[in-house]
């Protein structure tokens, strides 16, 4: 499966209708980043590196990790980011390393909890990608690439502060309706109120 990922990837990433429209960060990214207690972040699935070079860009150091070898070619040698291919099936997130971690329409259900435990005390993890709903009439066929309503609040919230959670519908560029998943969340640490995260 992970070698169909790759060559379905490459071919995505070489087409230059999908660079253009992949070259924008999410407002997400834009708007929540600067939550982050520290500035080493990890970009899951970067694509052509649109949050990794945001991040870049405003002081953090990133690694961006996808399986597509075409996707991270064009990101190497890119100041302050680290370009990486990765299979995330055997791959494995080191433990307490960024402050910052980065999911974009990826979704992997193995990787929730490694997330978290990549996480250094206080990070971020943001997080945007497709929601099931009946009303979806542009969004992946394959229902294991689809979050549930309410699945990332049923997973985060033991282990995280949820900040910003947010499931909506809305009208892609072409006209479609979809249905939509945000998270914003916070790794506990017990050191830090409320009031300390937000003055």
């Amino acid at each position: 499966m992970a070698e169909e990922d790759k060559v379905r990837w490459n071919k995505k990433y070489e087409d230059p209708e999908t660079a253009q429209s992949l070259s924008e960060p999410l407002q997400l990214i834009q708007d929540y980043s600067r939550l982050s207690p520290g500035k080493r972040a990890l970009d899951i699935a970067c694509g052509l590196g649109r949050h990794s070079k945001f991040l870049a860009d405003n002081g953090f150091e990133v690694d961006a990790l996808d399986i597509s070898s075409v996707a991270i070619s064009k990101l190497q040698g890119t100041p302050h980011i680290t370009a990486k291919e990765v299979d995330f099936d055997s791959y494995v997130l080191p433990k307490e390393k960024y402050d910052l971690i980065v999911c974009a329409y990826f979704l992997k259900r193995s990787l929730f909890m490694p997330m978290i435990e990549a996480l250094t005390p206080n990070g971020i993890i943001l997080m945007e990608t497709f929601l099931h709903g009946p009303g979806n009439e542009r969004a992946p066929s394959n229902p294991a690439f689809l979050l549930n309503e309410g699945e990332l609040e049923g997973v985060f919230d033991d282990k995280c502060e949820l900040l910003h959670i947010r499931e909506y519908e809305e009208r892609d560029s072409q006209g479609y309706k979809t249905m939509k998943a945000q998270m914003v969340a916070r790794k506990k640490s017990g050191g830090m109120s409320d009031d300390d995260f937000w003055a």
